[in-house]
């Protein structure tokens, strides 16, 4: 491993106007290993963290590279219900495997709707890579039930009634991440495409009361239950990635 060490020669200043001597000695070391390797891997942009860890140190379940201890040890908490009404630890979802999940908006947002195609659409890909495609959303088992029977989405689909994991995972929230000119222009164009929102869903209490403004995001992770690396935030409503950019975490 690449090591650079920097050395200064002591440096000896004599003041003879208070007869003392300051002796200055300094030796900079900079040693570029677990350092270097880290910031060849991290990738950062506003909203979106990437690391590449080892695979012998991620099957053992290491430490998340992308997110702080504060988020993770939140995560440990948070529970999710899978459509059958089973109560499943998110963690579980990626502890034994290595899984791209994505956080809707809510189960009736149409940009989300999209999200799911897009992500399911490389799904061959994920599969060959043994990686699984989930989804979770902010709401409870009866929408996930209709978006899944909606969208058709081949995934696994899982519901956040209490968005525990939402607020662990700290994603943005509020009207003005949701009204944007693009969020606006990108909802015409899905319209054009044949998608469409489902306004019952959107317009039921706890959406309304607790999800409408509330953005996702979308995380690699596993296998081991902190090992999470990669990471993006939508800024705004239908902020999506780049597809190559989530294959690139999952399945490089």
């Amino acid at each position: 491993m690449a090591s650079t060490t920097l050395l200064s020669n002591p440096l000896h200043l004599n003041n003879t106007a208070n007869n003392s001597s300051l002796h200055f000695s300094s030796t900079l070391s900079f040693k570029l290993n677990q350092n270097l390797r880290y910031s060849k891997n991290l990738k950062l942009s506003s909203n979106r963290y990437h690391a590449t860890t080892p695979s012998a140190a991620s099957s053992s379940g290491v430490e998340s590279p992308v997110l702080g201890e504060d988020a993770t040890s939140s995560l440990d908490s948070v529970k999710v219900f899978y459509l059958s009404g089973k109560e499943v630890p998110i963690s579980d979802l990626w502890k034994d495997r290595k899984a791209v999940v994505a956080f809707a908006r809510h189960f009736g947002c149409v940009l989300c709707r999209k999200r799911a195609d897009y992500l399911a659409s490389k799904k061959d890909i994920m599969d060959a890579s043994g990686v699984a495609l989930v989804l979770i959303g902010p709401g409870n088992i009866e929408q996930a039930r209709t978006f899944a029977e909606q969208t058709k989405f081949e995934g696994e689909i899982y519901a956040d009634p209490n968005h525990s994991s939402y607020e662990a995972l700290n994603f943005v929230s509020g009207v003005l991440t949701t009204f944007t000119p693009k969020a606006g222009l990108k909802i015409i164009q899905l319209y054009m495409e044949g998608y469409r929102q489902d306004w019952k869903l959107s317009f039921e209490k706890d959406t309304v009361s607790r999800g409408g403004w509330k953005q996702g995001g979308i995380i690699v992770a596993g296998p081991g239950k902190n090992n999470i690396s990669y990471i993006h935030k939508d800024k705004e409503a239908g902020d999506d990635p780049e597809i190559e950019e989530i294959l690139a975490a999952c399945c490089s």
